[in-house]
């Protein structure tokens, strides 16, 4: 695991537990069986992509350990996701990822149901998730999706975090980055269920603080169903997306990028060629 990952799961850890002696599970069930049915988060994605279109999830996300605040107004507390949510949707956004960590990425929880209240797009809650009692969290959140990040999980994690997500009616992205966790969960991508997986390969290098739209490029060929693949980060213009599609890639995560503009929702209409 590189050193970046390991910090925040060796921090999510102690953050989990002291949630957990918070909140009792018997209270986020109920909170569960409340909270309005998940909107279809694999659905809005394939529609695009079928329809032989790029399914953009545009990001919200305030800070990151290597880039510290993406843009210094994000640093105030009236930050407002809801703006940059309806301007994505505007742009032609498929769904969003919210990034929920408070410690590194300046993310709330609350934000997802914020979002939520604004625009009609299904929310994926971006997170480092280590326990089942996150997913329960999330659902009760207002998450329709959540990430699962196979360098910081056992395969044995992996696979009952999988059905718990399928239970919930979440869509799971299963995100790795090396070849060597592809092949590791490349039999569990659509496990218990294929309309709620999804396998996501992740440009960045934490190793190296590198980035490199190359690096989904060398793996599409050990995924076996290119229709579920998302192709996270590095991801910055038009010509990338067809880049991309050419390969039979037709779902993408943007963030960092969006997030950097002045006009988020502007960056995205010119990555769309919508502009």
């Amino acid at each position: 695991m590189p050193e970046t990952l390991a910090a925040i799961i060796a921090h999510k850890r102690e953050e989990v537990a002291r949630a957990k002696a918070g909140v009792s599970m018997g209270e986020l069930e109920a909170r569960v069986a409340q909270a309005e049915p998940p909107r279809n988060f694999f659905g809005a994605l394939r529609r695009m992509s079928d329809a032989g279109l790029t399914a953009v999830i545009a990001e919200i996300k305030r800070r990151s350990p290597s880039a510290g605040w993406i843009r210094p107004e994000y640093e105030d507390d009236g930050f407002s996701p809801e703006i940059i949510a309806r301007a994505y949707l505007n742009a032609g956004a498929s769904a969003i990822s919210c990034l929920t960590d408070e410690r590194f990425f300046a993310g709330r929880l609350e934000y997802i149901q914020r979002i939520k209240s604004v625009v009609p797009l299904p929310v994926l809650r971006k997170d480092f998730v280590i326990d089942p009692w996150q997913l329960w969290e999330a659902r009760a959140a207002g998450a329709d999706a959540v990430l699962l990040i196979a360098e910081c999980l056992t395969e044995s994690q992996i696979v009952d975090l999988l059905i718990l997500s399928q239970q919930l009616q979440m869509t799971a992205l299963l995100e790795v980055h090396s070849i060597e966790n592809l092949l590791r969960v490349r039999p569990h991508v659509g496990f218990p269920h294929p309309g709620y997986g999804l396998l996501g390969i992740n440009n960045r290098d934490l190793s190296a603080m590198t980035t490199d739209l190359n690096h989904t490029l060398r793996l599409v060929d050990l995924v076996d169903d290119t229709s579920v693949l998302v192709s996270e980060s590095g991801i910055r213009t038009k010509d990338d997306l067809t880049r991309l599609r050419r390969a039979g890639v037709k779902i993408v995560l943007v963030g960092e990028h969006l997030m950097r503009a002045e006009h988020p929702g502007r960056a995205l209409e010119a990555m769309l060629g919508r502009s």
